[in-house]
């Protein structure tokens, strides 16, 4: 045993239990039915014979596959030839081949949806804005002869207002590639919001934008609504849409945590692998939105993620599995990008889950096992699901949309110390 592991070695944890928070639990059915049905309202007329490309993005969105399916047979049912474009910016290590293996992970693949991924970093700039940014398109969508954009609306992590993420992020930032994205962020934080929006709109006016369809999700990651927007219409429906999709996102009804255990972090779950304002460490120089959270403990990288772990210098101990995950590369390029590096660094590192939780117990600055306020969520987008302490449960307010369900135990761990609540 090392000085370290001597260190933290006495430490004794909190049981816990298990609790359910209840969140929206608006769920569409039939989103196939749905969607045809406002494509044929809503698209334009289109030529016999049109290119039309679809954009995929790099987040998990509810029903993506069975989403995109539904737009490729719709445009094969008026004769038009559909084809997906990866608009992620610089995720995938700002490679071709690694975004395409982004949706691929994702189960958007041509053998799933009917039509074939055109996969290029390649950009052609097609205007400036009134500050002289310019503004860039993936240079296979803007030779298609329309585009369709396909995107989740919520929230974003370092931006507020009217427009996050949503269609006009689609265009400024994901369609625009790694030369785009750069562009968008290269101002800095404070500028990004008003950069992405100055930069979605010259897009949207310069483009052959055939419609956006945009997605909202409730508390449990369903798919709760679908809209499909006329080019004409998507400046005044996003915001509308957004604040739909913001009443639905569940948070951590725990006002003050000591340790905050995150289970896994990925780009498929937030843009920062975790979401600042549900961690409460925000990153974009504006005041918490989220928990007071002491100190913070991440177990894995997705392996959606690619070994992209941005976003965790966010915490202050990850595990040594975590770390072996790392793509050290595809994370600094993804940071760097996004104009955040302190996302990038790489947290003081321990051997075992347990140890982690140990570690995140000593910072805590509690000495008395029982005072000590522990949670323990998968990730930043499965919230119904929580493994709490005592203290912890005892310090929420309003108990009326949480469940608990099992009585107090131990923290499990397997022989090796690794975490196994959620396997």
């Amino acid at each position: 045993m090392n000085k370290l592991e001597e260190m933290i070695d006495s430490i004794k944890l909190p049981k816990v239990v298990r609790v359910e928070q209840l969140f929206d639990r608006t769920v569409l059915d039939n989103p196939e039915t749905k969607l045809m049905s406002l494509l044929s309202k809503q698209l334009p007329k289109l030529t016999e014979g049109s290119r039309i490309a679809i954009t995929g993005g790099s987040r998990g969105i509810a029903e993506y596959a069975l989403l995109m399916k539904t737009i490729v047979s719709y445009l094969k049912t008026i004769k038009c030839i559909p084809f997906i474009v990866p608009a992620m910016g610089s995720h995938g290590g700002a490679t071709a081949e690694g975004q395409t293996e982004i949706l691929e992970k994702l189960g958007i693949t041509e053998e799933s949806v009917g039509a074939p991924i055109i996969s290029s970093m390649e950009v052609v700039e097609i205007a400036r804005t009134s500050d002289n940014l310019p503004v860039y398109i993936d240079q296979k969508a803007f030779q298609a002869d329309g585009i369709i954009l396909l995107n989740r609306v919520k929230t974003h992590t370092s931006i507020r207002g009217d427009y996050q993420s949503g269609l006009l992020k689609m265009m400024s930032i994901g369609l625009a590639k790694h030369a785009g994205a750069t562009i968008t962020h290269n101002q800095g934080t404070l500028s990004l919001g008003k950069n992405m929006v100055e930069i979605g709109k010259v897009a949207l006016e310069a483009l052959n934008i055939v419609a956006g369809i945009s997605i909202i999700e409730n508390g449990y990651e369903q798919l709760a609504d679908i809209y499909v927007s006329r080019k004409e219409e998507i400046l005044e429906t996003e915001p509308k849409i957004l604040k739909r999709a913001i009443s639905m996102i569940p948070t951590i009804k725990i006002p003050d945590i000591d340790c905050l255990i995150v289970f896994e972090q990925g780009k498929d779950i937030s843009g920062t692998g975790m979401d600042p304002a549900i961690i409460g460490r925000p990153i974009n120089r504006g005041p918490n939105e989220g928990p007071k959270v002491e100190s913070l403990g991440v177990l894995r990288v997705t392996e959606k993620s690619f070994g992209n772990a941005s976003g965790c210098g966010m915490a202050d101990f990850i595990s040594r599995e975590f770390r072996s995950a790392i793509n050290e590369e595809a994370t600094c390029i993804n940071s760097l990008t996004g104009m955040h590096p302190e996302i990038a660094r790489i947290p003081m590192t321990f051997e075992t889950d347990k140890e982690v939780f140990k570690a995140c117990c000593k910072a805590s600055g509690k000495s008395n096992t029982e005072d000590i306020k522990i949670v323990i969520i998968r990730n930043t987008k499965s919230l119904e699901e929580m493994y709490i302490s005592k203290a912890a449960y005892d310090s929420i307010l309003d108990k009326n949309d949480i469940r608990v369900s099992t009585n107090y135990f131990e923290i499990p761990f397997d022989n090796l110390d690794r975490l196994t609540l959620f396997r």
